[in-house]
């Protein structure tokens, strides 16, 4: 067994994280500051919270033009002198909050760039897509340090560096493995305090297999077919394809005892409609020849429907044809 070091807490250890009190004001780090890290860590570096960006391929950008954010919400901008950006986790403060938008491709570099941010009391806050990302920050950081999040947003980087937010936008957020805590609240609040709608779940766990309903129709078809969500539904055959894929999904979790309302692949095609072309994350990684998350979003899934017996010949044969990508 590997023995625990200095940025994991043992069970024993039970920090009171007093800096996520009502009255403080949190040092905040954003490991993974693509599209989605850059748009919420610069809505709240907006509304002058204390926020450092850990940034890989636009660093350069934003140290010479800052942060340019495109939003149905209100546009933005934060110039290079008022942003922290950062090329290595090592000259970074240390956070109360780290939260983390790495596509999950780059899970294996937790350690290295989640570690060196971390102090007693510090909370990890995981947005990311499909199942493990909160079980593998818990068995190196400590269950008691993880919150889940879901981010329920339309969003690219463009070209030229800017973030173009384009439908949508809410977060929202749970305990891992317990109930809602007082620090639950008081990011929910940094984030509504910060043009950012969040809401505060019981069941983590419900809401990652909500999120998979439609993660893994419009990302796993979207990366295969190289289509744009308006095309996947745009047509029967597409819209009953998803459908079926969606029903496999609802199907597996059941068999968890996570009971969904009769009419929910309705309402996630109905919010896709609003979305217009939307390229999906995974699409894009194709496109741009980046690794896929196929592993957290169409594998993981898939195993457990198997181990529960669930038919699902839908997710099988997308997961396979994924993997040739």
């Amino acid at each position: 067994m590997e023995k625990e070091d200095a940025t994991t807490l043992s069970s024993s250890l039970r920090p009171q994280f007093s800096v996520l009190r009502p009255s403080s004001s949190p040092t905040i780090a954003i490991v993974g500051s693509g599209a989605v890290g850059c748009y919420y860590g610069g809505r709240l570096a907006q509304h002058g919270l204390p926020v450092h960006f850990l940034l890989r391929a636009s660093y350069d950008g934003i140290r010479q033009r800052g942060l340019v954010v495109k939003s149905l919400d209100g546009d933005f901008a934060l110039p290079p002198d008022e942003v922290n950006a950062y090329r290595n986790p090592q000259q970074m403060p240390k956070a109360d909050l780290v939260m983390v938008a790495l596509k999950t491709t780059a899970n294996g570099m937790f350690r290295s760039l989640v570690g060196p941010l971390l102090k007693e009391d510090t909370v990890i806050l995981t947005i990311q897509n499909g199942l493990g990302n909160e079980e593998t920050l818990a068995e190196l950081f400590g269950r008691e340090r993880i919150v889940g999040g879901l981010a329920f947003v339309c969003i690219n980087r463009m070209a030229d560096g800017s973030i173009h937010h384009l439908d949508h936008g809410q977060i929202k957020l749970a305990e891992f493995d317990r109930p809602p805590q007082p620090r639950t609240a008081r990011i929910a609040e940094l984030f509504n305090g910060s043009q950012v709608r969040c809401e505060v779940l019981d069941n983590l766990r419900y809401a990652r297999w909500e999120k998979l309903v439609w993660n893994v129709p419009f990302n796993g078809l979207g990366a295969v077919l190289d289509k744009t969500t308006d095309l996947l539904i745009g047509t029967p055959e597409g819209e009953a394809l998803v459908r079926s894929l969606m029903a496999e999904v609802i199907a597996t979790a059941e068999r968890l005892d996570l009971h969904y309302p009769a009419d929910l692949a309705d309402q996630k095609i109905a919010n896709t409609r609003t979305m217009g072309a939307y390229r999906t994350s995974m699409q894009i990684d194709r496109q741009q020849g980046r690794p896929l998350e196929i592993d957290s979003i169409l594998r993981r899934p898939l195993e457990i429907a198997l181990s529960n017996n669930v038919a699902a010949p839908c997710l099988q044969t997308l997961y396979r044809m994924a993997s040739l990508l």
